[in-house]
């Protein structure tokens, strides 16, 4: 395998050790998906990025997120870490304050701003939301997961912006309680 240069970024903090962590591989150009998903494995934080060549004119850099366990088409703190690390190597310059990164779920927007200790406060944009109802039996399957009832009225559904989150709200906060002691095991 090639050497490849990696930068780690403490994202959400000025304070070194004090952020959440993602590791950005500067140069993946050439690397395969297997050897990313190896190195993923090996970095052991939540996310690593890797930035490739662009394939859409409109963006900025390409991006790939990958967790230990598979790859993600957008992640929060990934998109801002990464765009933090090709800012600072000098790999890419905001234009006129933004920046676009082109992942699995698209392009998007990053808006750049410098503050007052000089540092770079990034924010973007989320990819296009859908949020769709789950059917009776994927219902069915999460209340056997959680084991209460949901509050009544409200049905569960999946919110997809690249990551997927499947939201329901439950009858009482004690149920809700409830459900993290359980799957917590």
């Amino acid at each position: 395998m090639k050497t490849v240069p990696l930068k780690t970024v403490d994202v959400f903090t000025s304070t070194p050790f004090k952020g959440n962590p993602v590791a950005v591989v500067l140069d993946a150009a050439g690397l395969s998906t297997a050897q990313m998903q190896q190195i993923a494995s090996w970095t052991n934080l939540s996310e690593t990025t890797f930035v490739l060549p662009v394939t859409a004119s409109s963006a900025d850099y390409r991006v790939r997120i990958f967790t230990p366990g598979g790859e993600l088409p957008f992640a929060g703190h990934p998109t801002i870490g990464t765009a933090y690390a090709l800012l600072e190597a000098g790999m890419v310059t905001a234009r006129d304050g933004a920046l676009v990164q082109q992942c699995a779920a698209g392009q998007v927007r990053l808006t750049v701003e410098n503050a007052p200790d000089g540092a770079n406060w990034i924010a973007f944009d989320l990819p296009t939301l859908t949020c769709t109802a789950l059917d009776g039996g994927q219902a069915d399957q999460l209340l056997a997961i959680l084991n209460t009832p949901l509050a009544p009225g409200a049905s569960p559904h999946l919110v997809d912006v690249g990551a997927r989150w499947v939201i329901a709200q439950l009858p009482s906060a004690e149920a809700v309680l409830a459900c993290a002691l359980i799957l917590r095991g």
